[in-house]
């Protein structure tokens, strides 16, 4: 049974660093399935990887085939689909990638979520891990595409303004009830300890376990270079953090 752990937080709190470097880590366990689920689409580059579909792409051309009546006769929009997200899945050493993307033509976002779920359910126990890099915010909490998780990682930055948005993620996830093993907090991009009050906010409004992850200078010359952040070196303090992070949540 493959471990599901989806990394959820509002944008710019290192979110997708953290995913990239738990996905390689993971890696030298078994075999992963690292989904980008932010249609910003950063993960490939974080990991190095190349993609040529995503998901929302593909139901775009399957719309768009129905409707000027091209679609192939014989051919149910299911088989469709499960052939073209074959195609979509880049495969490489131990980690296979799937982007979501956003549809490009106008309308609502919930099919390609819709998609997103059935791929976790159909073909996630092929792998031993499942990591999900989430739209920043709340948007797969709401509509339950991360339901069923071993472990969910709620990444902030050392703010209350993102501390607060930390909070509303831990809270929709009791209110919906999504079936969630472990919850844990990811303080990044720490310059300094963090002062009491600020430990106080996160144990009362149950943000705990919460692990802090010191800033990483060598995370902006990787970027400024444009290399993945993957090759940061193993005594790096963010390749530290997520060492912690998985030992933390049992990885």
């Amino acid at each position: 049974m493959a471990k599901a752990i989806a990394i959820a937080g509002k944008g710019g709190v290192g979110k997708t660093t953290i995913a990239a470097l738990l996905i390689h880590l993971l890696a030298k366990k078994g075999l992963v399935l690292a989904i980008d689920a932010d249609p910003s689409a950063n993960l490939n580059q974080a990991l190095g990887l190349s993609y040529d579909y995503t998901v929302g792409g593909i139901r775009e051309d399957l719309s768009d085939a129905v409707k000027k009546g091209t679609f192939e006769a014989g051919v149910t929009k299911m088989e469709f689909l499960d052939l073209k997200l074959a195609e979509a899945i880049t495969e490489s050493n131990k980690i296979d990638l799937l982007v979501m993307g956003r549809p490009e033509g106008p309308g609502c976002y919930c099919a390609v979520n819709n998609i997103l779920r059935s791929i976790i359910d159909n073909i996630g126990n092929r792998y031993d891990y499942v990591v999900i890099d989430c739209e920043a915010g709340m948007e797969h909490i709401s509509r339950q595409t991360t339901r069923d998780l071993d472990c969910l990682i709620i990444v902030s930055e050392p703010s209350m303004r993102s501390l607060n948005s930390a909070v509303g993620i831990k809270e929709l996830i009791a209110e919906i009830r999504t079936k969630t093993e472990k919850i844990t907090t990811v303080i990044n991009q720490v310059a300094k300890e963090l002062p009491p009050e600020v430990w106080r906010f996160i144990e009362e409004h149950g943000l705990t376990p919460a692990l802090t992850i010191p800033k990483d200078e060598g995370l902006y010359d990787l970027e400024l270079k444009g290399r993945p952040v993957i090759e940061l070196p193993p005594e790096a303090p963010l390749q530290q953090g997520v060492r912690r992070l998985a030992q933390e949540l049992g990885l």
